[in-house]
């Protein structure tokens, strides 16, 4: 199995597992700005720690950042932070699986903007695949009722605007790692990790000291918890970053849709959750598109 594969799939269980502490800590503790920050301010310490002995380790030196790569790396951060504040909002919307599928709209999203901006293809076997995965999505989007098969609802536009927010954040990190002078595809990673943490943990910052005086302080009264949110998303990151340096971002996202069946798994121990009939079969399809992907790309 390539490596692209496995870290795709081990991302998708670290990004599980901070989800799992961020509606933990949404859910009263801390606003959505809060947690959406925590999860970058408790990255922060740990990757550039991590970015710094790597990179003396290997005795190489810094390698040289272009302008582009800072272009790709701010506003790819920049998208991951609205993205993340939208996935917190929609965590109260929908239960904790659905929510997590609505998102999976950034695969195909991904394909788009990847074949737009960085000229990424996507085979036709491929995208035939990828949107097996989108109509799973469709199916879990419906209400209730008379409106069964409703798609524009609330949490169906934030999983939407989420995935098309994560999809710029993916072909953005995937545009500055190749940007990196670097034939080390984990320094490529490594180093843009460390600059889009800072950059993102930094703006956040600033602004809770503007729109949310005090919440800073909730944040570092939280640490006990959000110390792990910091430490999965790191993990998480790091998995996603490595990948995007060797495969297509699109393809990588695609793969990472297991964690639609981490997520089920999540919802039923961390949150009790039940899942419908209609909602297992768009879990379904999703497991389905990600199977295809891996033997038809």
């Amino acid at each position: 199995m390539s490596a692209w594969v496995l870290l795709a799939i081990a991302a998708a269980a670290f990004q599980t597992l901070r989800f799992v502490l961020q509606k933990h800590l949404s859910m009263g503790a801390l606003s959505v700005g809060g947690a959406t920050f925590a999860r970058f301010a408790y990255s922060m310490p740990f990757v550039v720690v991590l970015a710094t002995l790597y990179v003396w380790q290997m005795g190489a030196g810094l390698p040289r950042l272009s302008p582009l790569f800072w272009a790709y790396a701010l506003s790819g951060g920049l998208a991951q932070i609205l993205a993340t504040w939208c996935m917190v909002a929609l965590f109260a919307a929908r239960n904790f699986a659905v929510g997590i599928t609505f998102k999976k709209t950034e695969t195909v999203q991904t394909a788009l903007i990847g074949l737009v901006v960085l000229g990424d293809r996507v085979s036709m076997a491929g995208m035939a695949a990828i949107l097996i995965g989108l109509v799973g999505v469709v199916v879990l989007s419906g209400g209730a009722g008379a409106d069964r098969w409703r798609i524009f609802n609330r949490a169906a536009a934030l999983g939407l605007v989420a995935g098309a927010l994560f999809a710029v954040s993916a072909v953005g990190y995937r545009g500055a790692t190749l940007e990196v002078a670097s034939e080390d595809a984990f320094m490529r990673a490594l180093v843009t990790l460390a600059a889009v943490t800072t950059s993102q943990a930094v703006a956040m910052a600033l602004w809770l000291r503007w729109r949310e005086v005090g919440e800073i302080g909730r944040v570092i009264a939280a640490r006990r918890k959000a110390v792990w949110m910091g430490l999965t998303g790191l993990g998480g990151s790091l998995c996603w970053f490595t990948a995007f340096t060797l495969q297509n971002a699109a393809y990588v996202f695609a793969v990472g849709q297991v964690e639609v069946i981490f997520s089920l798994i999540a919802a039923r121990v961390f949150f009790g959750e039940r899942i419908t009939r209609r909602e297992g079969i768009g879990v379904t399809l999703v497991t389905c598109s990600v199977l295809a992907v891996g033997f038809f790309r």
